[in-house]
């Protein structure tokens, strides 16, 4: 599951879907440090469809970033 780069607060599944529905990021529930997804997590999820056959097994891969990093 995904930690907070700065706490290492265990994000819950509910609060990763959401951040992966947010631009801007999202601050830790814990420590208010503001979380992004990793560049690494974004090129998986643009392999289009394929991804979508691990939905239910995604929030356990996603790592987080302490930066809006670019995805390439």
């Amino acid at each position: 599951m995904a930690k907070c780069t700065k706490c290492n607060y265990k994000w819950k599944a509910k609060e990763i879907w959401s951040l992966g529905f947010s631009k801007k990021g999202k601050d830790c529930s814990n420590c208010g440090h503001k979380q992004y997804i990793s560049a690494e997590t974004q090129r998986i999820f643009t392999l289009g469809y394929l991804s979508l056959i691990f939905v239910p097994i995604l929030p356990f891969f996603i790592k987080l970033s302490d930066k809006d990093e670019p995805l390439w």
